[in-house]
């Protein structure tokens, strides 16, 4: 089963960079090539909305194109509260033909944007300010990165996991968060696979890296902390570390990513009061596992 995943993981990617395609017979399939943006922070701005700081809050970002050949884009954004309610889009820029072009936004900007936001009182922890782009072409054509609902549209999930750009920018509003470098791990987990050895898993222990990449949002060297690699190694070549990502939002931990099977892992913990986190793990094939990341 987990083979199947990986190559239609392949396939998809082939699929979507393809401009044109035979059906084995005599027509052609058009596939039209469309086009993914680049944000980017500006290096000393800062990467979330700092509950505590509203006041001199400033958003410097740039918005690029990191494949494709659109001819313009507007910019719009969603704001989605942490109650599950979804504003917007709303179209921040219009019309713009110059890419790279680089922004700045207040908090007074982001209440302005949208009609349900009376003042800065109204933002709120756990809350998400999203920017995206929508493109137009030398055809006419338009394509939004981002469809109505605030998720991800013609394209893969998987390329956030694989580009080197970013294909969407999101500002969660929080606490400063300092969680970055290595852990000593012991992780606890059971596997649904009849392949691994050792299952359940005990007092498995391996050393994870946190980076810290700006506004409490992290990457872990190894999302599982070594537990695929002690299942999965001998059966079926998982012998590497695969990154996972984790959200630190005032002391709660979150993330999911895809790992080389093709499966989607969502992560969920806390941040204890003697500086160890607390966190579980579970993929789509259910199975799961608890760990103790301890600073070295």
């Amino acid at each position: 089963m987990k083979n199947i995943y990986i190559l239609s993981l392949f396939l998809a990617l082939f699929a979507l960079n393809t401009s044109c395609d035979d059906d084995g017979g005599t027509s052609v399939i058009p596939l039209k090539t469309g086009a993914l943006p680049d944000f980017a922070v500006v290096e000393g701005s800062p990467a979330f909305i700092d509950l505590t700081g509203l006041d001199n809050l400033n958003l410097q970002f740039t918005v690029g194109v990191g494949v494709g050949t659109p001819t313009s884009f507007d910019l719009k954004a969603f704001y989605a509260t942490v109650d599950g309610d979804l504003y917007g889009p709303v179209i921040l820029d219009t019309g713009v033909t110059t890419f790279p072009k680089e922004y700045s936004l207040t908090s007074s900007d982001i209440v302005s944007a949208f009609t349900e936001l009376n003042s800065t009182d109204d933002i709120q922890l756990g809350d998400m300010f999203k920017l995206y782009t929508s493109y137009t072409f030398d055809d006419g054509s338009q394509l939004e990165v981002l469809n109505s609902e605030a998720e991800p549209n013609y394209y893969a999930a998987d390329f956030n996991q694989i580009s080197d750009f970013k294909i969407n920018l999101d500002y969660i509003v929080s606490c400063p968060s300092d969680l970055g470098g290595d852990y000593s791990v012991v992780s606890n987990g059971t596997s649904t696979d009849g392949a691994p050895v050792n299952n359940p898993l005990v007092d498995f222990a391996y050393n994870v890296t946190l980076t810290d990449n700006g506004g409490g949002n992290y990457t872990i060297s190894d999302g599982v902390a070594g537990v695929y690699q002690d299942w999965y190694c001998t059966p079926y070549g998982y012998c590497f570390e695969t990154a996972g990502t984790m959200t630190d939002i005032c002391g709660d931990l979150s993330g999911s990513w895809t790992e080389s099977f093709g499966c989607e892992i969502t992560l969920t913990g806390t941040v204890n009061a003697d500086g160890t986190l607390s966190i579980e793990w579970e993929n789509c094939f259910g199975d799961s596992a608890t760990a103790v990341y301890t600073p070295l």
